[in-house]
């Protein structure tokens, strides 16, 4: 597991990562909490197709949102921004990875806000297979605001970032299940 913390503006670099770890570890103070968890399906298989769909940044694109990452998987270190609308009006989200896991039970990276972000935080998306072999999604984060505009949104930035969450892990469950199906139908 690898992790960098230069270049955010917010002290608690990695704290999504030590949250996912240990499910007592509390989310930082000062900040909105997020924690959203996707039933995903079932199996070795949906943890491989859902973890490869999250790393390669399948599913921020499948949610509708445009991603400009400096790598084609997410890796510490690799800047990504993320942008919602379109030309003049998209909103841009530079964020860079600071943490992953592939460690045979669980999938996914913590990506941290950089300057020019609207939140000031960080989020978390991870795919485990549990000990029942189902498969989850869960997208932890703790965030607040940085520009004028999400301050001006008050309640309503916390309410979109859930529906993004829940969005993300209704895509994920789609896209692993498409990717479970076409192995089975081509007898990988």
């Amino acid at each position: 597991m690898g992790e960098i913390t230069a270049g955010h503006h917010y002290a608690e670099v990695g704290a999504t990562r030590d949250a996912d770890l240990s499910r007592t570890a509390a989310l930082p103070p000062g900040y909105h909490h997020l924690r959203v968890r996707t039933l995903l399906g079932h199996g070795p298989g949906t943890l491989r197709a859902a973890g490869e769909a999250l790393l390669d940044w399948r599913m921020h694109r499948a949610v509708g949102v445009s991603v400009e990452a400096g790598a084609p998987r997410a890796a510490p270190g690799v800047r990504v921004t993320v942008g919602l609308g379109v030309g003049r009006l998209r909103l841009r989200a530079p964020c860079r990875v600071v943490w992953t896991v592939e460690d045979g039970t669980r999938i996914g990276f913590g990506y941290g806000a950089l300057s020019g972000h609207p939140e000031s935080g960080e989020e978390s998306f991870v795919v485990a297979l549990r000990a029942d072999g189902s498969v989850v999604l869960t997208v932890t984060a703790f965030s607040r605001p940085a520009r004028w505009f999400t301050k001006a949104a008050g309640p309503l930035a916390p309410v979109f970032q859930r529906a993004y969450a829940r969005r993300c892990g209704t895509v994920l469950r789609s896209a692993a299940a498409k990717d479970l199906a076409h192995k089975a139908k081509n007898g990988r």
